[in-house]
């Protein structure tokens, strides 16, 4: 396969998300030759109902936003650290059980990836990053009418995908994973759905 480039969606809620999201982070560790956007997408903006105020309007959303928001603080301004800040974000809310709403939660993983959390949260109060959140959700909905996480969108396509497996470190597992997918994704568009009935033991 040649080293496309390809974005993936995420929020932090979802366990799916993770398992993609380590797939492709434990992919690109170990030289996977892939360029990768990870694009920030709002399951509860998702669900908000038709004329229903939206979340980044609703000062009782902020804290579901959160997390996100300084992930794209990271991604942008410390990009060398934005891996060990993504995996930790999902390994403190499915890992740990821990409660990604708590600012102190998010700056624990933060200052344990080495980063200045007083630094990022300040630009996340500055209110760029909320307008980043919004603008890149808004755009994969419409563009691409993305409903969800994990999606991969590659050129004109963008598939939801479940990944039921973790790597557990294993770089060349997570490649012929995402390999497989992006496949999938880039020549067999005549496949819409396929989805096994029950989980494999």
């Amino acid at each position: 396969m040649s080293a496309p480039a390809f974005g993936l969606t995420y929020d932090y809620r979802c366990p799916f998300a993770r398992n993609a999201h380590e797939h492709v982070l434990a992919a690109l560790a170990a030289g996977a030759p892939w360029e990768v956007e990870f694009l920030p997408f709002s399951l509860s903006q998702a669900h908000v109902r038709e004329g229903g105020t939206a979340v980044w309007e609703d000062p009782t959303k902020a804290a579901d936003l959160l997390a996100v928001e300084c992930s794209l603080v990271v991604r942008d301004e410390f990009p060398d650290l934005f891996p060990a800040v993504h995996l930790g974000l999902f390994a403190a809310r499915h890992d740990k059980g821990r409660d990604l709403r708590d600012p102190e939660v998010i700056g624990d993983v933060l200052t344990g990836a080495g980063v200045d959390a007083d630094r990022v949260r300040g630009v996340v109060d500055g209110g760029g990053p909320r307008k980043q959140f919004r603008a890149a959700h808004d755009a994969a909905v419409a563009d691409q009418r993305v409903f969800g996480v994990p999606t991969f969108v590659l050129g004109n396509e963008a598939v939801f995908v479940r990944i039921m497996t973790r790597p557990g470190g294993d770089g060349g597992l997570a490649r012929r994973t995402v390999e497989r997918i992006l496949d999938l994704v880039a020549d067999h568009g005549e496949l819409n759905e396929f989805k096994h009935t029950s989980i494999s033991n």
